[in-house]
């Protein structure tokens, strides 16, 4: 759920927020869950929502992703050009229009299948694939 309110928020803050609104909703709902076939397929819709919510709250939003470190090279020539590449990466993928963002998170990073995505975004899984194939044209073509 974290790193899926972290993609949609852009902020680790409010993607901790995210999570913590998610688990409190989730343990508020009590034996209402029973009834959930896919709990964590409802989780992290509900997650998506409240990050989506969250996000549109906050017009125009510029922050960065803090706290993170994506690489660990010993030679400071890859180090450098590692952290271009996926810094360049990043400023692609913060781009990308939501649907596409969420739905590449979801399959690339969360490793979900186009089903689970489809019940969690609440569109078909053609739209997802299609959705996906965009976000890498779209990733792909800004770092060529």
């Amino acid at each position: 759920m974290y790193r899926l309110a972290l993609r949609i928020t852009l902020n680790s803050q409010e993607a901790e927020d995210v999570v913590q609104d998610t688990i409190i909703k989730l343990w508020k709902m009590g034996e209402q869950l029973d009834a959930i076939d896919n709990l964590e397929a409802y989780a992290l819709r509900m997650a998506r929502n409240l990050a989506l919510d969250r996000q549109r709250m906050k017009v125009n939003q510029t922050e960065n992703i803090d706290g993170m470190d994506f690489f660990s090279s010993s030679s400071v020539e890859n180090t450098i050009e590692h952290e271009e590449r996926i810094s360049t990466i990043r400023q692609a993928m913060e781009q990308l229009p939501e649907k596409q963002r969420v739905a590449m998170q979801l399959r690339d990073f969360e490793g979900l299948s186009y089903k689970e995505i489809s019940n969690i975004m609440e569109i078909t899984e053609d739209q997802v694939k299609v959705n996906i194939f965009r976000a890498r044209q779209s990733v792909k073509s800004k770092l060529i």
